[in-house]
């Protein structure tokens, strides 16, 4: 695997949260984001395909740890991002700010 590969996989796939966190926070409240649409807005959005099975792991593990929130509504989950969510958000945002800084 190529360098750029490598970098590619761990700062999209392997990091699929920061994906997820921005497509809830950027979610109305008229249209909540349901876990099997995760996919289908990730390759739209940002241009790669997570697998199948990896957005439901994130948002278990998101909603474990509160940075989401769920709740159903038409028999059918639908995921928020929380308060403490947008914060994390904020900071992997601002990581990656400072990295592409110091790249210049």
């Amino acid at each position: 695997m190529l360098p750029i590969e490598r970098l590619q996989k761990s700062n999209t796939i392997e990091n699929l949260w920061i994906y997820v966190l921005s497509l809830l926070k950027k979610a109305s409240k008229e249209h909540p984001i349901y876990a099997w649409e995760i996919p289908k807005l990730v390759e739209k959005e940002f241009g790669f395909k997570p697998g199948k099975i990896t957005p439901y792991r994130v948002l278990y593990r998101l909603e474990k740890t509160g940075f989401v929130k769920s709740q159903m509504e038409e028999r059918k989950r639908v995921y928020k991002i929380t308060e403490k969510g947008v914060k994390e958000f904020e900071k992997a945002k601002e990581f990656y700010q400072k990295i592409f800084n110091k790249l210049k």
